[in-house]
């Protein structure tokens, strides 16, 4: 089942696709959860009732009519796996990029405010024009979890999306954490669903591309992970609880802009396109990041420093 939060006629809704068709969970089984996180949390039975409601299904919306939204718009947590296939070390090593590679599993942090829909505009950042992308494949948590056996982990997880691990290389190297680099606004499209971990007998057997304005830039898969996903699951469960909705994007293979000779970062205009096989794909242009908002102190006139 590819399960999706999507916007249709001013209402935002989850549903379930099938052969280019929108079917709002809501109508079908009203007696579901309104928000994905929601329905995650419900577990095994929302799922089964989501599928029968499924398999009597009339009508529906076509994917024309709605605005795919991130799939998990408000996921806990947005965790991130660093130099984890096999051609991405490769070429980090070849450039001799001063990133010391360990043994062990090197996780850091996306804010989740860096979340973004499929088809949703990545934001060039006004300090830094070193923006980047990886193409990866995603796991969503669908189970709370803590200290899973290697063996049992792929049962905790709920599906599968595309991911673009948009990163701003020259704050990513500010620290070994690289947590700034990795979470500004609009920094994390995922997409364009959820295909349910029942789909996907063998989640290290997918390809992960990645296009430029059509030319493509990484081509590779999830069978080079140098730790798998259920020793992902493993050693992160060992340390904090997992909860249904947590995005573990895994990591990617070679093929990104800093390492080109020149390098060849994103600019305005640029669209990517990131597509895991047997999940789907994500694409999404580069613009200027807008003003935003202002803060402006209500304890001073005016805002600002004194």
């Amino acid at each position: 089942m590819k399960l999706v939060t999507f916007t249709a006629s001013g209402r935002t809704a989850i549903g379930a696709v099938t052969n280019g068709v929108v079917f709002d969970l809501g109508t079908l089984a009203p007696g579901l959860p309104s928000t994905m996180r929601g329905f995650l949390d419900a577990g095994a039975p929302a799922l089964a009732h989501a599928r029968d409601s499924l398999a009597r299904a009339r009508g529906g919306l076509s994917l024309d009519e709605v605005r795919l939204e991130a799939p998990v718009p408000n996921p806990r947590k947005f965790l991130g796996l660093g130099g984890n296939t096999r051609s991405h070390l490769a070429e980090v090593q070849a450039a001799g990029v001063p990133i010391r590679h360990s043994p062990h599993q090197t996780w850091f942090n996306k804010q989740v405010t860096c979340v973004a829909g499929p088809r949703d505009d990545i934001h060039m950042p006004a300090m830094s024009r070193e923006l980047d992308y990886e193409g990866e494949m995603a796991m969503v948590i669908g189970t709370r979890c803590r200290n899973v056996a290697i063996e049992d982990a792929l049962d905790v997880v709920a599906g599968y999306m595309a991911c673009n691990d948009v990163s701003v290389r020259d704050w990513q190297l500010r620290a070994p954490t690289a947590t700034l680099g990795k979470s500004f606004d609009t920094h994390g499209p995922t997409g364009p669903w959820i295909v349910t971990a029942d789909e996907i007998a063998d989640p290290h057997q997918l390809s992960i591309k990645a296009w430029v304005n059509g030319e493509l830039r990484m081509d590779g898969g999830t069978h080079e992970f140098l730790h798998g996903c259920r020793e992902m699951i493993a050693e992160l469960s060992s340390v904090f609880t997992l909860e249904p909705g947590d995005i573990l994007t895994t990591g990617s293979p070679a093929g990104v802009g800093a390492l080109m000779k020149p390098p060849r970062f994103l600019e305005i205009g640029d669209v990517v396109r990131v597509e895991v096989g047997g999940v789907g794909w994500i694409e999404n242009r580069v613009v200027e990041a807008p003003a935003g908002y202002l803060y402006r102190s209500p304890l001073r006139p005016g805002g600002g420093s004194p």
